[in-house]
């Protein structure tokens, strides 16, 4: 038996680069953007009450992603199984939380509860389907997409020849 066959699955770890916490500070920062317009249609719709709602609603769901971040990269760090279980029992944890989150204010004067699930709903639906024109799914660049430093497309040598003639 070599070395590559002794090697357990669950000693094996991540010691790159993270790239679900670059991913969650650039979902944080859409959401960040996206949060006057929805507080404001809130506000026009249910009054102040509303806009408060709306604006724990959305603080709530970039806790919720923040976290879910912190969790898999803090734990790839040890081990790949402890980030499939951190995964697993980190959505239940954060289910518990958001859910905790909505139960201890439910019955407070300024929360309306429609413009609060709502804004759980959208902003979390929203903000994923947002982040993925700017995630990379592939290997050569995982998390978001390089970004271009030149926004001109330079052509090599034969394609100006090409165009020239």
């Amino acid at each position: 038996m070599n070395q590559v066959d002794s090697i357990s699955i669950l000693a094996m770890r991540d010691t790159g680069p993270a790239p679900e916490a670059a991913i969650t500070r650039d979902l944080v920062k859409h959401g960040l953007i996206a949060a006057p317009v929805l507080i404001g249609g809130s506000a026009a719709i249910w009054g102040a009450n509303g806009a408060l709602s709306c604006g724990y609603g959305i603080v709530i769901v970039l806790a919720n992603f923040t976290i879910a971040a912190l969790l898999v990269t803090r734990a790839a760090r040890i081990s790949y199984a402890l980030m499939m279980a951190a995964t697993l029992f980190g959505y239940i944890f954060r289910l518990a939380l958001v859910s905790a989150a909505i139960f201890f204010v439910r019955n407070l004067s300024w929360v309306e509860l429609l413009p609060l699930g709502l804004t759980i709903i959208i902003s979390h639906i929203g903000l994923l389907f947002w982040e993925l024109r700017y995630v990379s799914l592939t290997l050569a660049f995982p998390g978001l997409k390089p970004k271009l430093k030149n926004s001109q497309s330079t052509f090599s040598t034969q394609d100006e020849s090409t165009v020239k003639s």
